[in-house]
């Protein structure tokens, strides 16, 4: 008998998400100005164009944190839903193709390869998920270091939560409680 994923309820929410990157890049530009009570002592020495160098870094490592986190809840979102799937044995095309894929498989899919690949054939949402394959390529650059030059479109982390919530909207998304 199959063992059955146990959820952690931990994965993230993207609205959550949202809340923490405006509320870093607030924080950050606020410690990078020069009302910040350190800023005299932090950025002795400094030119204001080196002072705004750094900050702009620091927001720019932000930006790939958060679209990183992003997509892994997007992925949790579709793993989620995959199971949820197979568990409750729903009895809709996309279920019933996760349940056929489940038995061989179990736990152990492909996102991009087998989940989507299911989603594309049973909904017209295949402009989307191609977005979405583009979009886990450049995670799986942040993901493993970036240390190769990419050849693919890079995206900032306000197309990601775009994208994201857009597929959210889009997708009937079984959660953990379902």
């Amino acid at each position: 008998m199959p063992s059955r994923v146990t959820f952690s309820k931990e994965h993230p929410d993207i609205q959550e998400l949202a809340l923490y990157y405006n509320d870093v890049g607030k924080s950050l530009r606020l410690y990078f100005g020069p009302h910040s009570p350190s800023y005299q002592l932090r950025f002795e020495g400094y030119s204001r164009v080196q002072v705004e160098t750094e900050l702009n870094e620091r927001l720019a490592e932000l930006e790939m944190g958060c679209a990183l986190a992003v997509l892994s809840a997007i992925e949790g979102a579709f793993r989620i839903d995959y199971l949820q799937r197979c568990y409750l044995r729903k009895r809709d095309l996309v279920s019933k193709a996760f349940q056929a894929l489940h038995r061989e498989r179990e736990a152990r899919v492909s996102l991009e390869d087998e989940i989507l690949e299911i989603w594309k054939q049973h909904t017209g949402a295949s402009a989307l998920i191609g977005n979405l394959r583009g979009a886990f390529k450049f995670r799986h650059w942040l993901a493993h270091g970036r240390y190769w030059v990419p050849r693919f479109p890079t995206y900032d982390y306000l197309t990601i939560y775009s994208l994201a919530d857009n597929v959210l909207r889009s997708f009937p998304l079984l959660g953990p409680d379902a």
